[in-house]
């Protein structure tokens, strides 16, 4: 298996084959790829039982330790706008629907998003039939009942506003929407890229669910980067570490609470070869707790994404845990 050298990434080769996100072809000033390379194809993957995936408790329901994530429905690809706007023409809300419904074929049974058009087609999956769950993002209080009312079981605090407001000194602020939150008779949760952040708030006894922790510390300050790396790269800002994953698993192995890792492949950075991919789902299945689940953002035009992944979860993430009869 060809691994990347300490605290640096894995750089594009020429020739690769279209894949996961084959389409950066079509945009050839990029030097990566968005997602993870993939050999399977849709006329080759056969679907995978829809009780297949391993499950763990979530509250008063059962997870599949694979969830759907939200940021390539978006159009954020944490990469180029260029990638942005490929990903925001493939996703119609017509495509993401039939992305969604493939996941729970498969036995994908939560979707991470946000937003109003999100909560619209999660309302409408649900009136399909779909026994797929809702996470949503936030950090408007005012959003809250919203999101309750079409749906959704849980909500996380935004990790970008999380991550400001700790480097603020001002992580308490969150603590009033997580309050509202748990009124609103909905699970808790606060999402961070930052290792310090769930320490933080452990220490501090919040009532809270889960994490969702990004496993690397993507958005360090010009000053950081300059301090820990000797240079400040160009563009400041997204900056990924092969010895970031590490840090972010000591701690969510050290807290009690359920953990959504996400961010696995580095958005996108760790998707040109294929053992590249399935390195890191072992890995991250590996560092986190039996309890926990991997939260992966799907781009599935040229290959079968939502079997492909569930097939690593299956394989890295078959923990046996008592969910009971949750749905």
């Amino acid at each position: 298996m060809n691994t990347p050298p300490p605290d640096s990434l894995p750089q594009p080769q020429r020739g690769f084959n279209t894949s996961r996100r084959g389409f950066l072809k079509t945009v050839s000033v990029l030097p990566i790829a968005l997602g993870a390379a993939r050999l399977a194809s849709r006329a080759t993957a056969a679907p995978a039982a829809a009780d297949a995936l391993p499950q763990i408790p979530f509250g008063r329901y059962s997870m599949s330790r694979l969830v759907c994530g939200a940021n390539p429905f978006n159009g954020g690809s944490h990469l180029s706008v260029f990638v942005n706007k490929e990903l925001k023409l493939y996703y119609t809300p017509e495509q993401i629907l039939k992305t969604l419904r493939r996941c729970q074929e498969v036995g994908i049974n939560f979707w991470q998003s946000g937003g109003k058009l999100h909560c619209e087609l999660y309302q409408q999956l649900v009136a399909e039939g779909s026994k797929m769950h809702y996470i949503s993002l936030g950090a408007d209080p005012k959003e809250i009942e919203t999101y309750q009312k079409r749906g959704c079981v849980a909500i996380a605090h935004h990790g970008e506003v999380t991550d400001r407001l700790f480097k603020q000194g001002k992580l308490d602020d969150i603590h009033d929407f997580l309050k509202r939150v748990r009124d609103a008779g909905l699970m808790v949760g606060v999402s961070t890229h930052m290792p310090a952040v769930v320490d933080a708030i452990e220490s501090k006894g919040w009532d809270v669910d889960f994490f969702m922790c990004c496993v690397y510390e993507r958005h360090r300050s010009a000053e950081d980067l300059q301090k820990l790396l000797g240079a400040v790269p160009i563009p400041v800002g997204e900056v990924y570490l092969q010895s970031d994953p590490p840090r972010m698993f000591k701690v969510i192995q050290q807290t009690k609470r359920t953990c959504l890792a996400f961010k696995i492949l580095a958005a996108g950075r760790l998707s040109e070869r294929r053992e590249w991919v399935e390195n890191a789902f072992k890995q991250t299945f590996a560092g986190i707790k039996p309890t926990d689940g991997v939260l992966v953002g799907i781009y599935d035009k040229f290959s079968d994404q939502p079997v492909e992944d569930a097939g690593y979860a299956r394989r890295f993430g078959a923990v046996r845990v008592d969910v009971g009869n949750k749905s």
